[in-house]
């Protein structure tokens, strides 16, 4: 099973906006006409209940968006790009992967059919038409189309299940499973048979519950060891848990403790998690015979075990009953308890709109909004300069410049682009 992957998603760059003129019989001297570029299309994650796995990623790991269409004369404007909607199953868990490699939660997908935003798509450019003042009536710039965010996500997939089958190697979950529903995981008389989880829904009179087989787990399954910290993550969404012992072991109580201790190391929530313990395998002859012994010890342990036999079907009605009964008390406590605040992701603060430094006898300005700026604006012309110059006092920075010291005809930086200061 393929539950944790790295993609990469990038959104579509918006189209550029036209530079055009009206040129039409008897309009000698037509305004400009350029159309305005089309957005970018943007990435999003949509949550499919028909999903179960994330193994259709290890074919594709980069996922784009449509670039927008360019502008063209006439006011013509381009087509928006088309966005890029990736399925994903429930229980979906996505971060983003920072520069320097810390991945940061920005969704835990649930519900069918939710949707999460991941990459924007970059902003259409604007065409000429826009840079005509009176006395500018011809402008020949318009503007490049925005890029679309890229960014790299890691998912982390968690099945969604009422009810986890956990148990150390080869003690028949698998078998319980495919006895109880129509699921059908490998089954062998050796350990680690189920290399993965598998999913399936049991009926109890008018009643439905899920139920997950977890992969077999070992002593320092929580640090890696054998496939379990690989699985581990599937038992946290879980409700109930029915642990299987195998009956045939010669202390069944010293396998209870060793999951326990795993659940508890792996993480505090799954060692509280309502169990209900099944002795394994009571028609074999030795495990029947020893089945009193065994619910005496486990008794003095706090524990009340139901003895079935997966494989013959033996107690597995009644372990059922029991299962949805807990299962029954856990989802009305759900119900009764108020909804935890939701958490908002808040964007983080805003970054200075620019800075401005002087370096090796020059000032310069930078930042974001600045760069964008700079990449926007089509050619490397005076129209084109002159422009970045009247967005600069928009922005503040001509104030900041002569505050500086800055004087006509001083050289500066923008954004690593050089040119005359006018004042």
């Amino acid at each position: 099973m393929i539950d944790r992957v790295t993609i990469r998603v990038q959104g579509g760059n918006g189209g550029s906006g036209a530079v055009s003129f009206r040129r039409e019989k008897y309009v000698p001297k037509g305004g400009p006409d350029g159309g305005d570029g089309g957005n970018g299309g943007s990435v999003w994650l949509l949550v499919d209940r028909s999903l179960n796995t994330l193994s259709d990623f290890r074919r594709r790991r980069v996922y784009r968006a449509d670039k927008g269409g360019n502008g063209e004369g006439g006011k013509r404007h381009g087509a928006r790009g088309a966005e890029m909607v990736i399925p994903v199953p429930e229980g979906t868990i996505v971060r983003r992967v920072s520069e320097d490699g810390d991945p940061e939660i920005i969704g835990d997908l649930t519900e069918d059919g939710q949707r999460l935003l991941v990459a924007r798509g970059g902003r259409g450019g604007k065409g000429n038409v826009h840079f005509a003042t009176s006395t500018n009536r011809a402008p020949r710039i318009a503007e490049r189309g925005g890029k679309g965010e890229e960014a790299d996500l890691l998912l982390d997939l968690k099945l969604i299940s009422d009810v986890g089958i956990t148990g150390l190697p080869n003690a028949g979950k698998s078998t319980l499973l495919r006895a109880v529903s129509a699921a059908r995981p490998k089954v062998a008389d050796y350990p680690f048979t189920t290399l993965e989880p598998a999913l399936g829904v049991v009926e109890v009179g008018y009643g439905t519950m899920v139920l997950a087989d977890i992969p077999g787990l070992i002593e320092g399954a929580h640090e890696g060891a054998g496939l379990g910290e690989d699985f581990l993550r599937h038992v946290e969404r879980t409700r109930v848990l029915i642990h299987i012992v195998d009956g045939s072991h010669p202390h069944p109580e010293e396998d209870i403790a060793t999951i326990n201790a795993e659940l508890r190391a792996y993480s505090e929530a799954l060692s509280v998690k309502r169990q209900v313990v099944a002795v394994n395998k009571l028609d074999l002859p030795e495990v029947r015979k020893q089945a009193a012994s065994i619910a005496e010890t486990l008794r003095g342990l706090g524990v009340e075990p139901l003895f079935i036999s997966a494989a013959t079907g033996e107690g597995v009605p009644a372990l059922l009953d029991r299962v949805m009964a807990a299962l029954a008390e856990e989802r009305a406590v759900e119900e009764e308890t108020p909804a935890a605040a939701t958490t908002v992701l808040r964007p983080r603060g805003r970054a200075p709109r620019f800075l401005l430094t002087e370096r090796d006898g020059m000032f310069e300005v930078d930042g974001s909004v600045l760069r964008a700026l700079v990449e926007r604006l089509t050619g490397d012309s005076d129209e084109a300069r002159a422009e970045i110059r009247r967005r600069l006092v928009r922005l503040g920075v001509a104030g900041a410049l002569k505050r500086a010291g800055v004087k006509p005809g001083d050289r500066i930086r923008v954004a690593g682009v050089e040119m005359d200061w006018h004042g």
